[in-house]
């Protein structure tokens, strides 16, 4: 008799099953998200008529959804110390439902400061001109980097007179998020000046310099105090306090444990993605100011 049940009780639930998985069968499938590339595009084609190394240089990359309009976009600045680095879309980034805008930019001794922080306003500008027509929402552009690469970002961001050379309100980008990048004036630039690696300075060409109340929300990252770069995690958290003290609060800042300056990197990209994602949902639903950024207790610092 039990053994009866048993049948009974599989016969019905397999008959449910196949009848189910015909009726899903007739439905749509949904359409997969699909990425496409536009590579080598000129974004100072002003200074390339002119100049080799600008034209060498000053080119972004585009990688994007092609199915999926309205998408949010990470203008992303590679790292390298102003001196070194190559453009590329991290693969942590790939793949999110955004658009990633690689930029190259000029780099030392081959020009001098602030001709780096021209070329990031430039692409920064060139994104805001131009995404639209790949399908993506100019509103909600997101400025990001790694090292120097956060350096250019704050600064971009920050010193509104970087893109106001572009006829572009700096407030207009939804985000910045710099990561691990030096807030005091940058190593390289001091360099030049003849001024030794371990004298921080902050002038105009600091992001802590033009601290603000109005800027764009921030999300700031760090590795690990004890691993980081010297002072970077130091200088970051004192960006934070001067933001706020100048009366932004939407300014936060991930220290992420037990990550040095390199590895710290593939998790800031997990938080970005967490707070684009959060930030356009909450865009989507409602036309409110945007609630202040709260840390997540696994990296916020103390």
């Amino acid at each position: 008799m039990k053994t009866l049940c048993l049948l009974i009780v599989l016969g019905g639930s397999l008959g449910f099953t196949a009848a189910t998985t015909a009726q899903d069968a007739d439905k749509p499938a949904a359409e997969k998200p699909a990425y496409a590339w536009t590579r080598d595009i000129m974004y100072r084609p002003d200074l390339a008529e002119q100049d080799e190394y600008a034209k060498e240089k000053c080119v972004l990359d585009v990688y994007y959804p092609s199915n999926r309009p309205g998408f949010a976009t990470v203008v992303w600045f590679h790292g390298g110390g102003l001196y070194s680095g190559h453009r590329g879309v991290p693969l942590k980034l790939r793949e999110q439902g955004i658009a990633v805008v690689s930029v190259e930019y000029r780099l030392s001794p081959q020009v001098s400061s602030p001709a780096w922080i021209e070329d990031a306003a430039a692409a920064v500008a060139w994104t805001f001109e131009n995404i639209a027509g790949y399908g993506g929402d100019a509103e909600a552009i997101y400025v990001a980097g790694h090292s120097a690469g956060g350096y250019l970002t704050s600064m971009v961001g920050l010193d509104k007179r970087w893109l106001a050379a572009h006829d572009l309100d700096a407030d207009r980008i939804a985000g910045l998020a710099p990561y691990s990048g030096h807030t005091i004036t940058h190593f390289t630039v001091r360099k030049e000046r003849g001024i030794p690696r371990t004298q921080p300075i902050v002038d105009d060409l600091a992001p802590l310099y033009h601290v603000r109340p109005d800027a764009p929300p921030v999300i700031l990252t760090t590795g690990d105090r004890e691993l980081e770069l010297m002072g970077r995690y130091e200088e970051n958290a004192y960006m934070v306090a001067m933001m706020k003290a100048a009366g932004h609060q939407d300014t936060v800042l991930h220290e992420i444990q037990g990550h040095n300056h390199i590895e710290m990197v593939r998790p800031s990209h997990r938080i970005l993605l967490k707070h684009i994602r959060q930030a356009e949902k909450a865009r989507r639903e409602t036309a409110a100011p945007r609630e202040p950024l709260v840390p997540s207790p696994e990296t916020a610092s103390p």
